[in-house]
Formats: structure tokens, C-alpha cells, sequence
């Protein structure tokens, strides 16, 4: 018999017969009995196990594998468990195989970069090691050997990635804390690395393509700012609107977010040139854009890396990203930073951040200043009286006609006054102002 007691304190408590037919108990502490239900059925798949000396099931386990070691303790001195299960030694190889095998979520490159992540943890501290034994300050001693092998961009990467591994390991009962926690990850932009492509440049790249699908490749990267490869290998025709000059990208990258990661992009006057040569090149029944070049394994930056040296140009930094970079900061000039962003498929924080540049042209417009001015004011203008408020009825903001008593050519106050006339006197000493004329 297994049942629940709580105190006047509400204190819960599991009361059952043990294995040696002896009353056993086991505090739980002040929870919902919700929880001191669920406590108290799988401790009774527990006792049945241990007494027909059959294997637990699958449930069972996984319960017993996320009990704290106090607990386990407790249903070790009750006989429920062995001693050497009542303390686990989780193994740091074994927990990130594990972790990443449970991510089924997670998309094969997201779950390639947690490999690698992994790798690199145990590469220094070895698959053996204990998850408990890694001290903040192994892992302070661990970020500084990354610091001295890979970029800090890298080294940011890998950190987050270490302190996604260990909350997990915390929350699942594994690790008593997560030493990486504190441990800063330094930031991952580079501001050496962006660099912005000039039309001029981008013109004579296009110009060395070897043939129309790489031309409408490196188009739809600077003119339209997409992703690629992925984005490129998405399009299909039917996703072009030729009438509405527009056409519908979908970001395997954003997909997760409300609006299925997709979004409208104008046919711009610099990109559709080439969407129309490809459209009038492709076979009868064609379905996507991009045909020639949709194996996931071309190495399409090897191929743009010649292109470009073909056309005498130097590569630049981070190929495709500064293409798509280079588009948004052109936009950013043009248009509101809503409406950049809408098309782009990024955040204004993460265009700030990673897309956005200070070009040459920014420095030579504040150098030079307005074209049309030809020197400096040499004063202050002449202030002018300040409109009325927008408040006001629209006849109130027209000079009024007041026939018969004003003519449509007086002049105003300044003009009517003469030298000597008194301040004070029969007339008054502030004139009436009305539409930003003044009258007597």
C-alpha cells in the first residue's frame, strides 16, 4: 500500500511498505499534491520492478535519471536503488552526444555547429571528465585557449554554445551549476571584415560570370540582398509576380518565426535584367530559379572567389554577406528602416549591427556639404513669424479681405510708421496680428 500523508504544514510525504515489509518514508517537502501523485506512481512501478526483478520501463527511468542526489539517496536507503545509481558520474562526452542526439528540432547545420561546439570542449577537457568537476575557473582557463587558437568571433560562437550545453545539464538534474555562466563571449562582429561593394565593382564581377545563372546568383546577393545559397535555391518561378514587380523569398533561416520566413522583395530596376535573361533561358516547365547549381555540396564561394578575380577585383571579406550588407546599406538611404528591413528579412538591431557601413560616399558628402550652397551664411537669417498652429481652420491661414475698411495693397506696420511717432498716445502701443501680417 502507497499512499500520500501531508502535515498541518503541508508537508507531503510518501508512506508505502518496503521491500524488507517494512514501513518506509520519503519527504517530499511542501509541493502540489499534483506532484506528490506523480512522485508516488512511479515510485510504485519502481517497487513492482524491484520486486518481480524486471526492468524498468521507459518512463521510469527517465524519472529516475532527473531525481536530485538527495533524493536519490533517500530511495537508496530505502532499497529502491543501488548505491552506485543513487550517485551518477555523468561523463562530459557521453551528456553533449546525448544533447545533440535530442535535438530534433534543430536543423542539420544547427546541429553540425553544436558538434563542432561540443569537439572543442572535449578536445581540452577530455570525453571522460566528470560534468561536476569542471570549475569556473577550468572554464575561464578554457576560453583562453580558444582566445589564442580561433577568431574571437569564433571564441563567442563556442562560448554561448558551452553555456547551452551546461543549462541544459543543470536543469536536467546533472550538473550542480554552470561553470561557463560568467565566462564572457566576446562579441561576434567584426568591423575589419565589412566592406562595402561598390555598383561599379558589382557591374564588372556580373560582367566575368561564365554564364546567366551565376550572373542572376551574384544579382539576387547585391540587388536583392539575399541569403545564399539557401534563399537562391528556394526561388521558383512561381514565386515571381512580374505584374506587381515583386517576388516572394523563403528564409529556411527565419521560417521559425511567425511569418514562415517569408517575405516580399521589389523586382528592383538593377535586378530584373537579369531575373527576365534567366526566365527567357530556362527550359519549357522549369520549376526554380537557380537549376544548374542546386547540389548543397558546390563550393559556390570558390567559383565566386574566381569570378571576381577574373575581373581584376580582389576578394573581399565574408563574400555573399557583404554583397547582401552592401544592398541594405544602400536601402537604409533610401527608405524607412521598417520598410529596409521588411525586405532585407532582418531587425533594425541586427542590420545595426551586422549589416550597416560607413562608406566613402558618407564621408564625402559631410566633406563637401550642400552642392547648391556656394559659400557660408555669413549671419543669422532674418527669423520669420511662426506658423499658427495646424489646429487652426483653414480660412484662419489666409491673409484676410476686409472690404471696405483695408485695401488689398496696405502695408504693413513697419512701412506706415514714421520717425518721431510717440510710444504711448491715442493709438496702440502693440499691433493686431492676423495671419502672420500685422494691422492697425
Amino acid at each position: 500500500m502507497t499512499s500520500i500523508s501531508t502535515d498541518n504544514a503541508g508537508n507531503r510525504r510518501i508512506l508505502f511498505m518496503g521491500l524488507d515489509q517494512r514501513r518506509k518514508t520519503i519527504r517530499l517537502g511542501a509541493i502540489p499534491m499534483k506532484q506528490a501523485q506523480s512522485f508516488r506512481d512511479k515510485l510504485k512501478n519502481l517497487l513492482s520492478a524491484r520486486k518481480s526483478g524486471l526492468a524498468l520501463d521507459g518512463e521510469t527511468s527517465v524519472w529516475l535519471g532527473q531525481l536530485s542526489p538527495a533524493m536519490l539517496d533517500k530511495l537508496a536507503t530505502c532499497g529502491l536503488i543501488e548505491v552506485q545509481q543513487a550517485r551518477p558520474v555523468p561523463r562530459l562526452g557521453e551528456f553533449l552526444d546525448g544533447f545533440i542526439a535530442r535535438r530534433n528540432d534543430a536543423k542539420p547545420s544547427t546541429k553540425c555547429n553544436l558538434e563542432v561546439a561540443a569537439r572543442r570542449l572535449t578536445e581540452f577537457f577530455g570525453r571522460e571528465r566528470d560534468l561536476n568537476s569542471i570549475s569556473p575557473g577550468d572554464a575561464d582557463n578554457w576560453a583562453l585557449h580558444m582566445k589564442g587558437k580561433y577568431a574571437l568571433a569564433t571564441v563567442g560562437r563556442t562560448v554561448r554554445r558551452a553555456k547551452q550545453f551546461y543549462r541544459n545539464a543543470v536543469r536536467s538534474k546533472l550538473a550542480q551549476e554552470n561553470p561557463f555562466v560568467d565566462v564572457k563571449a566576446p562579441q561576434q562582429t567584426n568591423a575589419a571584415r565589412k566592406f562595402f561593394i561598390t555598383p561599379e565593382v558589382i557591374n564588372r564581377v556580373i560582367e566575368s560570370a561564365p554564364d546567366s545563372e551565376w550572373r542572376l546568383i551574384i544579382a539576387l546577393s547585391r540587388w536583392g540582398g539575399l541569403r545564399c545559397p539557401s534563399e537562391h535555391l528556394a526561388l521558383t518561378w512561381s514565386d515571381v509576380d512580374w505584374e506587381r514587380s515583386r517576388f516572394l523569398v523563403r528564409s529556411s533561416k527565419t521560417e521559425h518565426h511567425e511569418d514562415g520566413g517569408m517575405r516580399w522583395v521589389p523586382l528592383f530596376p538593377e535586378l530584373r535584367p537579369f531575373l527576365e535573361e534567366a526566365f527567357d533561358l530556362a527550359p519549357p516547365g522549369t520549376v526554380h530559379v537557380i537549376g544548374r547549381y542546386r547540389d548543397t555540396n558546390a563550393n559556390l564561394r570558390t567559383q565566386m572567389m574566381r569570378i571576381i578575380r577574373r575581373a581584376g577585383e580582389t576578394p573581399w571579406p565574408k563574400l555573399f554577406h557583404n554583397l547582401r550588407a552592401s544592398r541594405e546599406t544602400e536601402l537604409a538611404e533610401r527608405f524607412p528602416m521598417h520598410v529596409v528591413t521588411d525586405w532585407i528579412g532582418n531587425s533594425a538591431l541586427i542590420a545595426a549591427k551586422h549589416y550597416l557601413q560607413v562608406t566613402d560616399n558618407h564621408f564625402e558628402e559631410a566633406a563637401h556639404g550642400d552642392a547648391d550652397s556656394d559659400a557660408r551664411p555669413t549671419q543669422k537669417p532674418t527669423q520669420q513669424a511662426s506658423a499658427l498652429p495646424r489646429t487652426y481652420p483653414q480660412v484662419m491661414q489666409k491673409t484676410p479681405e476686409i472690404s471696405g475698411v483695408l485695401r488689398g495693397d496696405s502695408t504693413s506696420c513697419d512701412s506706415v510708421r514714421k520717425p518721431g511717432t510717440p510710444r504711448v498716445g491715442l493709438e496702440p502701443t502693440t499691433c493686431r496680428l492676423t495671419a502672420g501680417r500685422c494691422y492697425h
